[in-house]
């Protein structure tokens, strides 16, 4: 087994400067010596089998349970080290296999009822609140930022994101606005305090987030204007002029698409415009990280173009626009995960251990996927008619400098206010 286990790490490592301590005490060295060392020990025989067998999801277990020790460098040196000299290379062929087997799977374990959905928003979003507070900016924006150049912090890029998605569903004065999966509601706020929307509804299946965006609205003076429901987004009814969803579609499921899409056509209006936002993969469908489906979002499903245009054609909607942000997301996880690390000791006080072992290493895990594997983030622009956006994409840049000089208006006044 430790034969097969040092092969396997021979195979893979080929650059870079990498130390394993075996269970049995052995050590082995791989990689040309480049950059900085990192060191790992397996504490048990069954933790090495773990690896040989079900990397991807023995991995997150093993970092978790203390059974994989990071003793040089920490565990996202170690998955940018490994994954990054395995992108663009094929996969074995047993891991083909298991993959045919979890994508047969893939239909009954994403099936995501009305109640199984709550159950699964729960599961990580109604977590202690301050645990998000450690590590996210002060709008407390959950999704991948827009960092529009690389010394943006992190409240520049999420500002930006804002501006960037307000830009494409060119807001008119007066227009209601749905925001499907509205988190802690700072969207909603944007839109109806910079953009300039006259009426924001929000749902969530997250009793915490509610809680959070109701108190915001009415901190803001915006609760006459803005309003958030605990609320399925298969439940909806009424017309709106513009529809928005971020982060959220990771959570509809595979066997929901056509739902979701239908649902959002019958909710638009006529020249209505959606903006849809989601987390894909750029090289085909795949099934679900088996430990990220276990521990971090269970019923998720990230969508490849490839099986969500076919969908929309058939839904009524329209296909205006497609932007794919490439490492965006990289970048925000980057932000994400050294914030988390910096105040850790604080993370400890809400849980345990074994929380923050799996806290960090699904922040680097997903961090170095969208690094180094086909993982990107989509915005998809529909509309009812082809006629309901401009006919060039100099609109955007456009609409981002006004909601910037807005942005400012709002920053003076608050501080005229002061």
């Amino acid at each position: 087994m430790e034969s097969l286990l040092r092969r396997l790490f021979g195979r893979i490592v080929q650059r870079g400067d990498l130390l394993v301590t075996s269970a049995s005490g052995e050590r082995w060295r791989f990689g040309d010596g480049s950059g900085q060392r990192v060191a790992i020990r397996f504490t048990d025989r069954r933790a090495q089998w773990g690896i040989l067998l079900a990397p991807d999801k023995k991995l997150g277990e093993l970092f978790m349970d203390g059974r994989l020790i990071v003793e040089q460098g920490d565990i996202y040196a170690f998955l940018d080290l490994v994954l990054g000299q395995l992108h663009g290379q094929r996969d074995p062929l047993i891991i083909r296999i298991i993959e045919r087997g979890r994508m047969l799977y893939r239909r009954i374990a994403q099936a995501n009822g009305q109640q199984r959905s709550r159950r699964n928003v729960a599961h990580h979003y109604d977590l202690d609140g301050g645990l998000y507070d450690l590590f996210l900016d002060s709008d407390r924006q959950y999704s991948c930022a827009y960092y529009e150049d690389g010394d943006a912090t992190l409240e520049d890029a999420q500002l930006a994101k804002r501006r960037h998605i307000a830009a494409k569903l060119v807001m008119r004065p007066g227009d209601r606005v749905l925001d499907i999966g509205c988190g802690w509601g700072g969207l909603g706020l944007y839109l109806a305090d910079v953009a300039g929307a006259a009426e924001v509804l929000g749902v969530t299946l997250s009793s915490e987030q509610l809680g959070i965006a109701r108190r915001r609205a009415k901190d803001a003076g915006l609760d006459r204007q803005v309003s958030f429901e605990l609320q399925d987004y298969r439940t909806l009814g009424g017309s709106f002029d513009r529809i928005v969803s971020v982060g959220m579609f990771e959570h509809v499921g595979v066997t929901n698409y056509r739902t979701f899409f239908e649902t959002c056509r019958d909710r638009l209006s006529e020249d209505g415009v959606m903006l849809l936002h989601t987390i894909g993969l750029s090289d085909g469908p795949h099934s679900n990280n088996p430990w990220i489906e276990k521990y971090i979002f269970p019923g998720g499903a990230l969508p490849a173009l490839s099986e969500l245009l076919p969908i929309i054609e058939r839904s009524g909607l329209v296909l205006t626009d497609v932007e794919v942000l490439r490492l965006h997301y990289a970048f925000t996880l980057r932000d994400w995960r050294e914030r988390f690390l910096a105040r850790r000791d604080e993370a400890l006080a809400l849980y345990d251990e074994r929380f923050c072992r799996m806290w960090e290493f699904y922040l680097a895990a997903c961090e170095v996927a969208f690094r180094h594997r086909n993982v990107v983030v989509f915005q998809l622009q529909l509309a009812r008619r082809q006629e309901a956006v401009p006919l060039t994409r100099g609109y955007i840049a456009e609409m981002e400098e006004a909601l910037k000089r807005a942005e400012r208006r709002d920053s003076q006044s608050a501080v005229a206010a002061e």
